[in-house]
């Protein structure tokens, strides 16, 4: 990642940015998803951005997987860019969620049954889990940033596993609910 030393005042800014965005980031999308909230009109059919995002989920929990496999194989160059391309796929992938919910009316799941319970089970512990997962996120790569190793493994033992739920859980319901897309 990074063969800079860096202070104790640039670790605690970096610190500060990560509980500012921990706390913004699921607060923004709460607002912006608000039904209430004025539609805004995309310059496509916002229909299209669910199957791009179900996409960069998948290939998020992709790139995690490589990322764990090489630093167990120690290969760090590696493990450090897939870790970078999973930062740059979530990033791009909460533009374009973002932009499918303010711009459209939610779509209502129609499964029955059973498997109603577990589309809402998997859709409500994918949304708690995606909101909590960003402060560990975020504080795990400036500990892998830093070089701060020793504390980046103790809270990647955490990561990891919430992060590849939420991205697994996001294509499992998109599965689910893409029948019932307007």
């Amino acid at each position: 990642m990074s063969t800079v030393k860096y202070t104790r005042p640039q670790i605690k800014r970096m610190n500060t940015v990560a509980i500012i965005l921990s706390i913004a980031v699921p607060l923004l999308v709460a607002i912006l998803m608000n039904p209430r909230m004025p539609k805004l009109t995309l310059p496509f059919d916002p229909y299209l951005l669910p199957p791009f995002y179900a996409t960069i989920n998948a290939v998020t929990a992709l790139v995690l997987i490589l990322a764990v496999y090489f630093i167990k194989q120690r290969k760090i160059d590696l493990h450090q860019r897939m870790i970078f391309i999973a930062m740059g796929l979530s990033a791009v992938f909460l533009i374009s969620y973002v932009l499918y919910h303010s711009s459209t009316q939610p779509t209502s799941y129609g499964g029955e049954g059973a498997i109603r319970y577990v589309y809402y089970f998997l859709l409500i512990s994918h949304i708690i889990l995606s909101a909590a997962v960003v402060p560990f996120v975020l504080f795990t790569f400036i500990r892998g940033f830093t070089r701060q190793d020793a504390r980046h493994r103790k809270i990647a033992k955490w990561t990891f596993p919430l992060w590849l739920y939420v991205a697994v859980t996001g294509v499992i319901c998109y599965l689910m609910i893409a029948p019932y897309y307007g």
